[in-house]
């Protein structure tokens, strides 16, 4: 089987998973805007909540890019760069954290802004988003399972940083009630 005929039958074995966590995606940076939209002030009040929702929404649309990349009929090279890419400018996003608020402003961390397990977690699933790109560049199929796994474990860590900040913010109102 030459190699256009092996990344049509790849893309077209992970076609539908695609478009429903791409779909899923997409719905959660909607839903995450109308949250937020309900709840600006407690949102642009609370310099905690602003930086989750607006870390959230950079993690969702990476999400959302890898999805596309994966549903554009492309060779695995090509898939496996992009899908690299897509992981590094994610990667960017924990670490400039980390170190905003880790080494500049640790006395946030201290208080439960920012956790480093959060930000090691976020790390380690771009980090498997990387190395799933790069085996397929050399043209491992078995790269897409690991390009999965750091989907799905990027996903579940966003709906759970998101249900953080709803607590949050129910709880700031319950004590300004």
């Amino acid at each position: 089987m030459n190699m256009a005929a092996e990344s049509v039958d790849l893309i077209q074995a992970w076609h539908d998973l695609y478009v429903t966590l791409g779909s899923a995606s997409a719905g959660l940076i909607g839903l995450l805007f109308v949250a937020a939209s309900l709840h600006l002030g407690d949102v642009m009040s609370n310099p905690m909540f602003r930086v989750r929702a607006y870390h959230i929404t950079l993690y969702l649309l990476t999400l959302l890019v890898v999805a596309v990349v994966i549903l554009v009929p492309q060779s695995v090279h090509f898939l496996g760069a992009e899908i690299f890419v897509v992981n590094v400018v994610g990667l960017l996003v924990p670490l400039k954290t980390s170190y905003s608020y880790v080494y500049k402003h640790p006395d946030l961390c201290e208080r439960g802004g920012v956790k480093r397990s959060w930000i090691v977690a976020l790390s380690l699933a771009y980090l498997f988003g990387m190395l799933g790109g790069i085996a397929l560049i050399r043209e491992s199929h078995w790269g897409m399972y690991v390009v999965t796994g750091s989907y799905t474990a990027l996903l579940v860590a966003v709906v759970l940083r998101t249900w953080s900040i709803l607590l949050g913010i129910e709880r700031t109102e319950k004590v300004d009630s």
